[in-house]
């Protein structure tokens, strides 16, 4: 494992493959018990957060899938609708096609005022609003974005200014390849550790989240970690390569 990035303090943060990530989510959820819903909390509060910041009191319109990816997204619109934002959901399929967390959360979501609008009428959206976020996947990604999800990943063309969530969609976790179409945001919000592939596609501004994954996990798989975050939810990275 190669470390090839580093927080704007200098320190280095190693990068991990999808099959390396999957691993550390494994460890935490069945070895430690951390929730995968625990995880996703923190996911959605941070990229709202960063979403709300960029919009500078502009509509945010989150373009959501299903999966870890797709359940932070939604949760990031249950912050944002908490708080006051102007934020609409377009989800890449019907509500009822979701499922685990993703399905838990959009349960959630209807507790608040925001907007869930269909895929057929998102373009509209895109072009009106001040932020996109993209949540539609994540380093869960094999070959190139399909159907709705890749209709969505489109649209974003038109966005002003478009915040992803760990990975941009399209693009390959592990190597950065964009074998179709992808999104090419501003910022990308990663998640507890960089992907490698981050180091070679266009990314945008690099933020690290911390979702809260105990140190215990990273010495249980020999990842050579020490936590960058210093009390905050989240710190700039710059690529190393």
């Amino acid at each position: 494992m190669t470390a090839v990035f580093e927080t704007v303090a200098g320190q280095l943060v190693p990068a991990v493959t999808a099959d390396q990530m999957r691993e550390v989510d494994r460890v935490a959820v069945e070895d430690v018990g951390l929730a995968l819903l625990q995880m996703m909390e923190h996911a959605g509060r941070t990229l709202g957060e960063v979403a709300r910041e960029s919009a500078d009191g502009g509509r945010i319109v989150v373009l959501a899938g299903d999966g870890g990816n797709g359940g932070g997204g939604i949760c990031a619109a249950r912050h944002l609708a908490n708080g006051g934002a102007d934020v609409t959901l377009v989800l890449d399929r019907a509500d009822t096609e979701l499922t685990g967390a993703a399905a838990r959360q959009r349960r959630i979501l209807a507790a608040t005022d925001a907007d869930v609008v269909t895929a057929s009428v998102v373009g509209e959206h895109v072009r009106d609003a001040a932020v996109v976020v993209d949540a539609l996947v994540g380093y869960g990604l094999s070959g190139e974005l399909r159907g709705t999800a890749a209709t969505l990943a489109e649209t974003t063309a038109d966005a002003d200014t478009i915040v992803s969530l760990d990975v941009p969609s399209g693009v390959d976790a592990t190597t950065g390849d964009a074998p179709g179409v992808a999104v090419e945001p501003d910022t990308t919000l990663t998640l507890a550790l960089p992907k490698t592939g981050l180091a070679e596609a266009a990314v945008g501004d690099l933020l690290l989240a911390d979702i809260g994954i105990p140190r215990g996990v990273y010495d249980a798989l020999d990842v050579d970690y020490t936590d960058p975050f210093e009390g905050a939810r989240r710190v700039w990275l710059r690529n190393r390569t």
